[in-house]
């Protein structure tokens, strides 16, 4: 149905109701980082996260990933590292600058956090009809494609 004239028309069909599901995986897929020992705050999961990712960070690299200031990575450091998950190793070319690594600890305790969210998210699929399951997939892969077709080019 068009919308009267001088207003917005509604979102499309389904806008909703995809809210309403990111919502609830987003409540699952947290619940994983708070059933592990160490419990993670999801800030120090992201620093945890972040540093396997790439290449080794610095403070700098870390605060700017997070999108914060290298006093706060500093202190979220403090924590991880106390905790046995993290390091802070010296530039082998420059000393004055610290480089994060992750601990075997560190590495565990991620690797366990991404079982436990395949497991949670492995149990309500398996609790769906099998062709709904279908949908979902085929569903998801549309909506990638869409978004990959819009998000400008870097």
């Amino acid at each position: 149905m068009a919308a009267e004239p001088g207003t917005e028309p509604g979102p499309p069909d389904g806008v909703r109701e995809l809210a309403d599901a990111v919502r609830t995986l987003a409540c699952l897929w947290s619940r994983a980082p708070r059933r592990v020992s160490p419990r993670l705050s999801p800030l120090q999961l992201r620093v945890l996260e972040v540093t396997e990712a790439g290449p080794p960070l610095n403070m700098t690299g870390l605060a700017e990933a997070l999108c914060t200031t290298s006093p706060a990575a500093s202190r979220l450091c403090d924590r991880l590292e106390a905790a046995g998950l993290l390091d802070r190793l010296a530039h082998p070319d420059n000393r004055r600058e610290i480089l994060l690594t992750l601990t075997p600890a560190g590495r565990a305790l991620l690797a366990e956090v991404a079982d436990r969210r395949e497991r949670d998210l492995g149990e309500v699929l398996g609790a769906m009809p099998e062709e709904r399951r279908g949908d979902l997939a085929r569903g998801l892969r549309a909506f990638r494609e869409a978004y990959a077709a819009l998000r400008p080019r870097a």
